[in-house]
């Protein structure tokens, strides 16, 4: 399907590419190496069972909620063409 000047398989290129950079960002986003005792937050102790589960956990159930919460969606590269969204 071509749109407009776009090459054909573009469309298809730019979901690919926005699917590798969502995984990417994923993946640089889980934790590694050793699991903490007592949460980077608040200072409470994580529970052996946490610290099992997840390898390199960081934080205590509360405040990684906290965490999840105030995340913003990753934008990424503006890849759609029209004028708008690059005002954004």
């Amino acid at each position: 399907m071509a749109s407009g000047w776009a090459p054909e398989g573009a469309v298809q290129e730019q979901i690919d590419a926005s699917i590798k950079d969502a995984i990417k960002q994923a993946r640089s986003e889980i934790p590694v190496g050793e699991s903490l005792k007592h949460c980077e937050g608040c200072d409470s102790k994580i529970p052996q069972a946490r610290r099992k589960a997840i390898t390199g956990v960081r934080f205590c159930v509360d405040c990684q909620s906290e965490l999840d919460k105030e995340k913003v969606a990753f934008s990424g590269i503006n890849r759609r063409g029209s004028k708008n969204s690059q005002l954004r």
